[in-house]
């Protein structure tokens, strides 16, 4: 593991401090007074998501910082799970859940979207953050009437979101009326009818944007954007908008297919695994398991991250008893540490020591065969990547030649490639680049449609990749309008609609006026909070479905809906009929690599008046579309076997979806690159070309990145524990290099004010806690969504308008009376 340690803190070209070398103090306090002042006008209303952690310092005494972890997982990581799980549902509500969690005949776990194993799977497979979310949504504590009669939303407002989750499940509908001060019960006719009021009443279709989080079931999703456009809209963004659109866009000009490649079993067959820019011990862990399965087998695995992250380092496999007593099995044989939004230039330092020994010695270094028969483009790639100056890829990168040089023996030495990458490639002003950068190394080494190579493209929520084949997109393709009109006898409308990005600035300037949301937290999932914030304020309706009560209940328009439903764990009864008694229900969603398979909740609800996401959608449809819609919604409220049927006539693969669902671990959807079927332009796999981003600092500036906390999935909180880096009870801090906090003359545990800066405006959150942390030099890196304030609307990516979340200049400056009681 000697390479591990090789950061670049060992050569003059970069950080300056290495992992091995990190020593903080351990175990001290620091109370911090934090409170963010980059706060919209309704800064009261709003609460300010700077308010997040002055509740969290004042109780827990605020940030305690310890070594980072060498090892992920582990007994640990069981004893948190169970934690969560009795602390939040008890014993048995706890533990019985689990046991069906990812299983063939129970329910997809609501966390990320992993892929599952194809043949046995293990009674236990869940992993920390699947538990969490199970426990998340298996909660005893109860929203009730009651609670939002006695707590105001300016209150509410007032309070952390970590709090805000911690209150447990809604139970009834509510609404906030115009001009009142709390939430109040309203009956689900009653909410339904207010919403069609509200729509029809629009002067067009297409002031109304419908969201989708990446949690929606196949059938909600399918429903939901049939319902958007049958009342005349494309206005559909989703959570891909922020994420992975990078990815699908990058992947679509390549492959022509804007998914990955990669079945699961393929990471047990590959020879050589690229794990780029994320972090999997927090985010996805049972990619550790195939990550230890693939070095078992003798494969390499190169880690690409600007920071060291645990799981990366060496895993405990949980499902063993050696790793249960600590045994781990190590996975990085290297670690480039790149400088943030260094991947083009070390994947092209990668191409063009590959070059360079394909031109000593003709057919050692790039697979002409599959070259020739399958791609286009090669000569163009060839010439970029030859006059691209090494001393260009070194400084940029931050990599030493002779690791990138390393890197490229070992890949060619082997055509069973795998390229695994999430959201730290795409979030980037450049951020397809990054991907098709990646790609062109897989290409040149014929690493496509053969067992152990691939595109990896981790997904985060459980459905986001199923719901984009379910047609929520802004920009629909004409073949999927032209099979929706067919299967329903209307005419969808062709015009492209809002992405999030969008609907954000035509809800800012009245163009968007009523914003309904399939679960998430779409004000903390956006960047510039303060701008999205007035954004959703400015609408006539805001209209949330979901499990828990979350910051962007109480930011609304003119009038704002709370719409609770069911969670993934809990049984989905249809009402009973006069021919048919009461039948459970179950929905279907599709994993990373593109498995089908279905989801049954069987546990009690956590009130009798909740309903499904699907029904909740089908009955929205019915009171807004009445006599104007083709489809027969209060049917397809009670039997979600008519909404596969609508689902089976319009998207390809899904021919007989209600037989092959019902086949336990469900099915593969097509994946033509599999099979070497690349439908581009060309009709082959394209080679792209793509410059070596600059960053233009100014002294004193670093590039910012956002990233999550162990304790943490997207925008939800669990906890107050990054147990993983170290850092304890706080999320308002900045992690920046030793040498640059001296050079800055910041002490440890110093309260800055970050601001940043971007085509000369400037955005500045106050009283952040600078801390030490191996990152490379001028890189800084802060809590998601705590930093979303610094991040411009306007800053996005051209090609896919995926905000740049990884990407943020900022400068930093003592915090205005800042004294620190750290001791």
């Amino acid at each position: 593991m000697d390479e591990l340690n090789q950061t670049p803190a060992e050569s003059s070209t970069s950080s300056g401090q290495s992992s091995a070398d990190y020593q903080p103090q351990h175990e001290v306090p620091h109370t911090s007074t934090a409170q963010n002042e980059a706060k919209a006008p309704e800064a009261q209303l709003v609460g300010g998501h700077g308010d997040v952690n002055p509740q969290m310092s004042e109780q827990l005494m605020g940030l305690r910082q310890r070594e980072p972890e060498r090892k992920a997982t582990g007994i640990k990581a069981v004893i948190s799970s169970f934690h969560y799980a009795w602390g939040e549902a008890g014993l048995m509500r706890g533990t019985l859940p689990l046991l069906q969690l990812n299983q063939k005949d129970g329910f997809d776990c609501p966390g990320c979207a992993w892929p599952d194993s194809d043949g046995k799977r293990s009674r236990f497979d869940f992993c920390e953050n699947g538990a969490k979310a199970v426990a998340h949504e298996s909660d005893r504590r109860r929203m009730t009437a009651e609670f939002f009669a006695s707590h105001s939303v300016a209150e509410l407002s007032q309070q952390s979101d970590y709090w805000l989750e911690q209150q447990g499940r809604l139970t009834e509908p509510m609404v906030l009326r115009a001009g009142a001060t709390h939430y109040q019960p309203i009956s689900w006719d009653d909410a339904f009818t207010l919403i069609a009021s509200e729509l029809n009443d629009l002067a067009s279709p297409d002031e109304a944007i419908f969201y989708t989080s990446g949690k929606a079931p196949n059938e909600v999703a399918f429903a939901y954007q049939l319902f958007a456009r049958q009342f005349g809209t494309n206005n559909l963004p989703d959570c891909s908008n922020m994420c992975h659109e990078a990815s699908g866009t990058a992947l679509n000009r390549v492959l022509g297919f804007g998914k990955g490649t990669v079945k699961l079993d393929d990471f047990a067959k590959s020879q050589l695994i690229f794990v780029v820019g994320h972090n999997p011990g927090t985010n996805h862990p049972r990619m550790l398991t195939e990550l230890q399965a693939a070095k078992r087998n003798g494969a390499k695995i190169i880690a690409v991250n600007p920071l060291p992250e645990t799981g990366l380092i060496a895993f405990m496999n949980p499902q063993e008893p050696l790793g249960l007593l600590g045994a781990a099995t190590p996975i990085a044989d290297l670690f480039l540490q790149v400088r943030i939004n260094g991947d083009v230039p070390l994947f092209k330092g990668i191409l063009k020591a590959l070059i360079e020994a394909e031109d000593r010695q003709s057919g050692s270094a790039v697979a002409w065969d599959f070259v020739r028969d399958h791609t286009a483009g090669v000569e163009t790639l060839l010439n970029d990547v030859r006059s691209a100056s090494w001393d260009d890829i070194v400084r940029v990168s931050g990599i030493e030649r002779s690791q990138i040089e390393t890197a490229a023996e070992w890949a060619r030495a082997t055509d069973r490639i795998i390229v695994s990458w999430c959201l730290g490639v795409t979030q980037h002003h450049n951020g397809p680049g990054n991907i098709q950068e990646m790609l062109n190394l897989l290409l040149l080494r014929g690493a496509m449609a053969k067992p152990g190579a691939g595109a990896s493209c981790v997904r985060g929520h459980s459905n986001v990749q199923g719901d984009r084949t379910m047609g929520v997109w802004e920009r629909p393709k004409p073949e999927f309008l032209d099979a929706l009109s067919e299967a329903f006898h209307f005419q969808p409308p062709r015009e492209h609609g809002f992405d999030s990005q969008k609907s954000v600035k035509a809800m800012h300037d009245g163009r968007g006026k009523v914003f309904v949301s399939l679960g998430g937290n779409f004000l903390l999932a956006l960047s510039d909070t303060a701008y999205t914030a007035e954004a959703l304020s400015r609408t006539n309706l805001t209209v949330r479905i979901g499990t828990k009560l979350n910051r962007s209940d109480l930011v609304t328009g003119r009038q704002g809906l709370i719409l609770p439903c069911l969670g993934r764990t809990e049984a989905d009864m249809s009402a009973p009929t006069s021919s048919r008694p009461a039948t459970q229900q179950f929905v279907s969603c599709e994993n990373s690599m593109g498995v089908v398979q279905w989801s049954r909740g069987t546990f009690t609800p956590a009130s009798l008046q909740l309903m499904g996401e699907t029904a909740i959608v089908c009955r929205m449809a019915h009171a807004v579309l009445g006599s104007r819609t083709t489809v027969d919604w209060p049917a397809w409220a009670d039997d979600y076997d008519l909404i596969r049927d609508g689902i089976a006539k319009v998207i390809p693969g899904f021919k007989d979806y209600n037989d092959r669902v019902r086949q336990l671990g469900g099915f593969y959807l097509p994946n033509p690159p599999r099979e070497n079927i690349y439908q581009t332009d060309t009709g082959k796999a394209n080679f792209s070309v793509n410059p070596i981003p600059e960053h233009h600092l100014e002294p004193g500036q670093f590039v910012m990145t956002t990233v999550r906390s162990h304790d943490q999935f997207n925008t939800t909180i669990y906890g107050l524990h990054d147990r993983y880096r170290g850092l304890h009870y706080e999320r308002r801090i900045v992690m920046l290099n030793r040498e640059d906090m001296a050079e800055l003359g910041i002490p440890p545990r110093e309260l800055v004010d970050v601001t940043s800066h971007w085509k000369g405006q400037t955005r500045t959150a106050n009283n952040f806690l600078a801390v030490e942390y191996p990152i490379p030099r001028r890189c800084a890196a802060m809590y998601y969504p705590e930093a979303n304030v610094l991040i411009p609307i306007e800053s996005t990516e051209p090609l896919s308008n995926c905000p740049t979340f990884k990407h943020t200049i900022i400068s930093l400056r003592p915090a205005r009376g800042n004294q620190n009681s750290s001791t």
